[in-house]
């Protein structure tokens, strides 16, 4: 593997969560149909974490800026790993700091590079993943989590019936993905025995094409993210964290697995975010399986419709963000 980061990392946060920012497309000036903006949507809110009740959903978090280091309550510290251009020695740092504060690690392995100038065209990297010219990557990432000390979660290749072009493996024939799936959680078995799979589609319709069948699924991994001027524009009303998840919900709880929001994140004013806030982690009869919810604590990498920019789904505000 090429190796871009460095290996004397100063902070658990950048060897910890390895994530990277994507180039973003250019903005355009059309305007939007929708529910006009509210200029008195207004965010006073100045942390903005979900409350985590104690008889509820277990709560986890991706946390680069570490504002979750100190939180007693949270299972799960969740990690992005691209499976070129990273140096597998972090995830040591990631296990120390799981197990320190007794969580779990969920692992996201994205089957690509994060520096744009090395990534592969979508059929290039199905070519290659289906030849099995990844199986070295794939192994020497399940080898490094062989021997960490914290329980382990591998997602692999997340949102795969995504049509937005967002990553290079999702909009592949069902038959492909799920024959890659299998390919890269049989070596994660063979070298990482023990280690837990998840299955993380968006959400969207379809995606039960892409279901690799239970014995490859210990948890299904949803994504939810609410943002106020999104839902105007494209719902003409304001979706509440329940309405957000029930879709997804409901095409995955057939299943009959464990289900998680492997990445949750919202922002808009604060008659919008606090509904979010106050039932991320409630239990609720509509959502028999929902066991956790995963915060993803930091701007969004890509760009969203309606020239809405990158979100920042900080808990806390940003000021470096623009």
């Amino acid at each position: 593997m090429k190796k871009l980061m460095k290996n004397n990392l100063s902070t658990t946060a950048i060897a910890l969560l390895l994530l990277c920012v994507a180039e973003l497309p250019g903005r355009s000036e059309v305007q939007y149909a929708g529910i006009a903006p509210n200029p008195a949507a207004v965010q006073t809110i100045i942390d903005k974490r979900p409350v985590v009740h104690a008889a509820g959903i277990k709560f986890g978090a991706y946390d680069p800026h570490g504002d979750f280091g100190a939180q007693v309550n949270v299972a799960t510290e969740a990690l992005f790993l691209p499976w070129e251009d990273v140096d597998l020695e972090t995830l040591r740092v990631a296990d120390a700091y799981a197990l320190a504060r007794g969580r779990n690690l969920l692992i996201t392995v994205e089957p690509w590079s994060w520096d744009v100038d090395w990534r592969l065209s979508s059929a290039q990297l199905r070519a290659k993943v289906l030849r099995g010219d990844y199986d070295v990557n794939m192994r020497s990432i399940a080898h490094m989590i062989s021997e960490l000390k914290s329980p382990v979660i591998v997602r692999w290749g997340q949102e795969m019936e995504d049509k937005s072009g967002r990553f290079s493996w999702s909009g592949w024939s069902p038959q492909d993905y799920i024959a890659a799936y299998k390919r890269m959680m049989d070596i994660v078995r063979k070298e990482a025995p023990g280690t837990e799979l998840m299955w993380s589609p968006k959400g969207e319709p379809g995606l039960q094409a892409y279901y690799p069948g239970d014995d490859y699924v210990d948890l299904v991994g949803l994504s939810v993210f609410g943002l106020q001027r999104y839902d105007e524009l494209a719902y003409k009303e304001h979706r509440t964290f329940s309405e957000a998840l029930k879709q997804g919900y409901d095409l995955v709880a057939g299943y009959g697995k464990p289900i998680w929001v492997a990445e949750l994140g919202y922002e808009g004013g604060d008659a919008y975010i606090r509904p979010w806030i106050e039932t991320a982690t409630l239990k609720q009869s509509a959502f028999p399986n929902l066991q956790e919810v995963v915060y993803f604590n930091d701007r969004d990498v890509q760009a969203w419709p309606f020239d809405l920019g990158r979100p920042d789904w900080r808990v806390v505000e940003n000021l470096g963000s623009n």
